[in-house]
């Protein structure tokens, strides 16, 4: 399988979070993902809530990855990658954002938009990931408040950081 992969230095300032978007918006329409399809929309939103999240939590830089898998055109079966890197070493903390707060929203975001996400070290850091499967249903936005992360591991142990992998696939508990 071809993977085609492109990545984007973020500084640590929250106004390069509209840069990432702009700059993965024109790599999603090279990659015969429609700027209008719902499937951009969403991985517009995860991009800028994982870029978010680096940029205001870390103060760091970040590298912003998407890896294109699979088919190559609009509608074809294949994975969309979404990794975001920095150099913090704390990991990401899924947090519920109750009535008026204005943070706290964003990894249930991903995980009511993305198929699978997850994080792992990297160097001194670590690497924040979600997948979107091409030619699966964009998530509805209702979803997005009725899903609630399930944690899987191999051999159906507990999950324990720093090697959690997150799905919102159907019958996991």
């Amino acid at each position: 399988m071809q993977v085609l992969q492109v990545q984007l230095e973020v500084g640590p300032d929250p106004a390069e979070v509209g840069r990432a978007r702009r700059w993965a918006r024109s790599r999603l329409v090279g990659s015969g993902i429609g700027d209008d399809e719902p499937l951009a929309e969403t991985l517009i939103l995860l991009i800028s809530e994982l870029v978010t999240n680096a940029v205001v939590h870390t103060g760091c830089p970040a590298v912003l990855r998407m890896l294109f898998g699979g088919g190559g055109g609009a509608g074809e079966a294949g994975t969309v990658r979404v990794e975001v890197a920095d150099a913090s070493d704390c990991p990401p903390r899924p947090r519920h954002a109750e009535g008026e707060d204005t943070g706290g929203r964003g990894l249930e975001l991903v995980d009511g938009l993305a198929d699978r996400w997850g994080w792992q070290p990297e160097g001194a850091g670590k690497r924040i990931w979600c997948e979107v499967d091409r030619g699966a249903p964009v998530a509805a936005a209702t979803a997005v408040r009725e899903v609630l992360p399930k944690v899987v591991a191999q051999g159906g142990e507990v999950c324990e950081p720093p090697s959690c992998v997150f799905t919102n696939a159907p019958g996991l508990a």
